[in-house]
């Protein structure tokens, strides 16, 4: 069983990215933390942490498909090395400013939109090179292991940070982001898989009318497309205002966030190896879908929540049923998509997965000082509900995958 699990972990290359990019997001999520908190304790605004969030997505949302288009036109590490060393320059940027007490909000927007920039081009090559380090039968594992090691990182990431902002000061959970990144760069550098695209003289534009021709023939992709795009905008939210939750709700510090961060983590790392242990399972969109349901109704429960308790719980299953969603949902697409389309398709569907995360945060950013959090997520958490038992009753596209 243990063996089934880790079965990508035989692959040498798998591995070595593997590594490379989960001691970086541990990095990320050391910033995360320090870069959420110290934006609400500036401005003690939900708006501005979801506009850090928005112009960290944005970027994501106008560059993506151009990213796409490059990343089936040259060597795929390289795109993903410049992605790197762009993050890591901001990430010490940042760090030079809060040293020395001279950040400001508008320099910290200003950095998300720049590395939303980075992540628009590393993100596609990422997406299209790690299915090729594996055979195509092991490619739902590799992606959720994948998973795991984003989410291992939401669970030690967040940990760290907290350990660093309370006894280290915010600096160093930047500074430490910054040296992250040197991990996936050697690693990029060891990689043995090459990607060596066909010649085109296609221009720019018509290598991504290509993408989108491809996923309107693929009548099921269309509707994960959308899917994707949906999920992120209502699922996303219950994430970004867990700072609001901690300080108005539970009237907590950092810590209690920190907490909220690792205990929905630890739930998507057992939803990923849960994810990784099926394997290649038969009626993934079905799956999909009953995690769908699963996951609006932990976000509705921790939007009521008043007991701190309860709502570590409710996060757990957060976690454990938005991994598992999401990666069944990215297993189908990898597994329907061609390699010499890969780079363009997952970036249309990069689009939309991280486009909703950009406008979820900003549709819910300016509700809930209306209507406030709790409102809010609960409505997203009601409304994902019955977004997948449509798809799982009515529209069948995805429960027949």
């Amino acid at each position: 069983m243990i063996r089934r699990v880790f079965k990508a972990f035989q692959y040498r290359d798998f591995r070595l990215m593997w590594i490379g990019a989960c001691t970086s997001t541990i990095g990320t999520w050391m910033q995360i933390v320090a870069q959420s908190w110290l934006i609400y304790t500036l401005t003690n605004s939900a708006t501005m942490l979801a506009l850090d969030q928005v112009l960290g997505g944005l970027p994501i949302l106008l560059f993506s498909l151009v990213g796409g288009v490059v990343a089936d036109r040259i060597d795929r590490r390289y795109g993903l090395l410049a992605s790197q060393y762009v993050q890591m320059t901001s990430a010490f940027i940042l760090t030079v400013l809060v040293a020395f007490h001279v950040v400001h909000v508008w320099e910290i927007l200003t950095l998300s939109f720049v590395n939303g920039c980075a992540q628009s081009i590393g993100g596609p090559a990422y997406s299209a090179l790690i299915p090729t380090l594996v055979e195509k039968e092991d490619m739902p594992n590799a992606i959720a292991l994948n998973s795991i090691q984003f989410n291992l990182a939401v669970t030690i990431g967040p940990a760290l940070g907290g350990v660093a902002l309370h006894n280290l000061g915010m600096a160093w959970c930047f500074g430490l982001n910054g040296l992250s990144f040197l991990a996936p760069i050697v690693a990029l550098g060891m990689l043995r898989t090459r990607f060596l695209p066909q010649p085109t003289g296609e221009g720019i534009l018509d290598s991504m009318k290509q993408g989108f021709r491809f996923v309107r023939k693929q009548g099921a992709m269309e509707i994960l497309i959308v899917l994707a795009f949906l999920m992120t905008f209502l699922a996303v939210p219950a994430r970004t205002f867990l700072p609001v939750f901690a300080k108005q709700i539970f009237h907590r510090g950092s810590d209690t966030y920190a907490a909220f961060l690792s205990v929905s983590g630890l739930g998507s790392i057992l939803g990923a190896l849960a994810v990784a242990g099926l394997g290649n399972v038969r009626n993934k969109g079905r799956v999909a879908l009953t995690m769908l349901i699963c996951l609006g109704a932990s976000i509705a429960a921790f939007a009521v929540s008043k007991s701190l308790v309860i709502s570590y719980v409710t996060l757990f299953l957060f976690g454990g049923a938005m991994i598992a969603v999401f990666a069944m949902v990215n297993s189908l697409v990898q597994l329907i998509v061609t390699n010499e389309m890969r780079g363009r398709v997952m970036s249309v569907y990069n689009t939309a997965f991280r486009g909703g995360m950009g406008v979820g945060n900003l549709a819910s950013g300016w509700l809930v000082p209306k209507f406030t959090a709790p409102l809010v997520l609960g409505a997203n958490g009601l409304l994902l509900i019955a977004m997948a038992l449509y798809f799982l009753f009515i529209q069948r596209r995805v429960a027949e995958l």
